[in-house]
């Protein structure tokens, strides 16, 4: 595995530039910009309302500056709420290349799509020269969420992913789960496996506010694609969810861009604090997936029964298939047969070493499947978390 330094000696395994918009406004541009050349290390993403927000600009800033982009393209439109001063400031002072496109000064989209184009060219070309290293599992923050669980979840890909986790622990890594809406009812699980006094109470914390919070909205992280495909209760689910963490000790809880700074294993909370407001209730992968970026993901695992074809934006989205009718029906878009659990008799330690070679090649800067088909969804949402108080919730 080889990792591109950074100036502050961190490593990433890719090398992109993003070319970022600051309101919807300015998406047609940025689009433009990245999709003009056709290249997997150019990438576009932002922040589409207006409003300005802590939790935004912390998303934005940790994507912008996180250890797999080489170089930042800002594109604004010139008049809305998110600092783009401030954000070219935080990105040149973590030792990367950054540029700002402001539309309303730059003769409108036609010529601002092509100064873009200038300028993501010669970034490219800059950080062509970044210097690389070989890297270990010690250097990796490995992320995991799930989408479109059914019944065969539980026993195949969920528990494989946590027998993944277990081995890249006992190499020093960092790793981290979420979903607190889909574990409730595993909270006595959790707390059984906290690390510290401190953990036990943080993990009950978080577990209480999913649980007020879902109540207050009266939604729930139970589908209809969930029932079809086999789940017959919201407990059977959230157990099914739970196994993903694998049986290591559970160091501490963080929030969305909370980078942890020692090996362990975390619980991210994602649900927001306070009284249901800016944000959203039900389950919503992708943006999830951003969450688990911008909290220093290299690399997020997403295991499916159902069947997704989800990527993601800077880190490489690596899915592993549950069930093995799925899997012939999507294995252009599967890094990760765990079906064969059921169809080939393979047992849990098998595909948790298929997952372990399959981060190992990631990492070794292969593409996943989601980045050979060209996939790069994102979802960036209004959110509120009280940061003043978080520094308790890491153990």
């Amino acid at each position: 595995m080889q990792g591109y330094i950074r100036p502050d000696g961190k490593v990433g395994i890719r090398n992109s530039v993003q070319v970022i918009f600051m309101v919807e406004c300015a998406s047609h541009v940025a689009k433009h910009i990245a999709e003009s050349f056709q290249r997997p290390d150019v990438q576009y993403f932002g922040f589409s309302g207006c409003y300005p927000t802590d939790y935004g600009y912390r998303l934005v800033r940790n994507l912008a500056t996180h250890v797999n982009v080489g170089a930042v393209l800002i594109v604004s439109l010139g008049c809305e709420n998110f600092d783009r001063d401030r954000l070219a400031q935080d990105v040149l002072a973590s030792g990367r290349p950054c540029h700002k496109l402001v539309i309303q000064e730059n003769g409108g989209t036609t010529q601002s799509i092509a100064r873009g184009k200038a300028l993501v060219a010669a970034m490219l070309e800059e950080i062509a020269v970044v210097a690389q290293r070989e890297i270990t599992f010690s250097d990796l923050i490995i992320g995991t969420i799930c989408g479109g669980s059914d019944g065969t979840s539980g026993i195949t890909g969920n528990p494989a992913v946590g027998r993944a986790f277990d081995q890249l622990l006992s190499q020093g890594a960092i790793c981290m789960f979420e979903e607190s809406g889909e574990l409730i009812g595993c909270e006595d699980h959790m707390m059984a496996r906290a690390e510290t006094p401190l953990a036990r109470e943080q993990i009950d914390l978080a577990m209480q506010k999913a649980k007020r919070y879902y109540s207050i909205m009266g939604l729930g992280s139970f589908s209809n694609g969930n029932a079809v495909g086999g789940l017959t209760t919201q407990e059977e689910k959230s157990l099914g969810a739970y196994t993903k963490s694998g049986d290591s000790p559970i160091a501490g809880v963080i929030l969305p861009t909370e980078i942890p700074t020692r090996s362990g294993l975390y619980l991210m909370d994602v649900v927001p604090d306070g009284e249901p407001r800016f944000g959203y209730p039900n389950i919503n992968d992708t943006s999830e997936i951003i969450e688990l970026i911008a909290t220093g993901c290299h690399v997020v695992l997403f295991t499916t029964g159902r069947g997704s074809v989800v990527g993601s934006v800077i880190s490489p989205i690596v899915k592993i298939c549950n069930n093995p009718q799925t899997y012939r029906n999507l294995s252009e878009d599967m890094d990760v047969n765990a079906g064969r659990i059921i169809s080939d008799g393979a047992t849990l330690a098998d595909v948790a070493e298929d997952i372990l070679q399959c981060i190992r090649a990631v990492a070794g800067q292969e593409l996943s499947c989601a980045e050979k088909l060209g996939h790069s969804e994102f979802v960036l949402t209004y959110k509120a978390f009280d940061y003043e108080k978080s520094g308790c919730r890491i153990a």
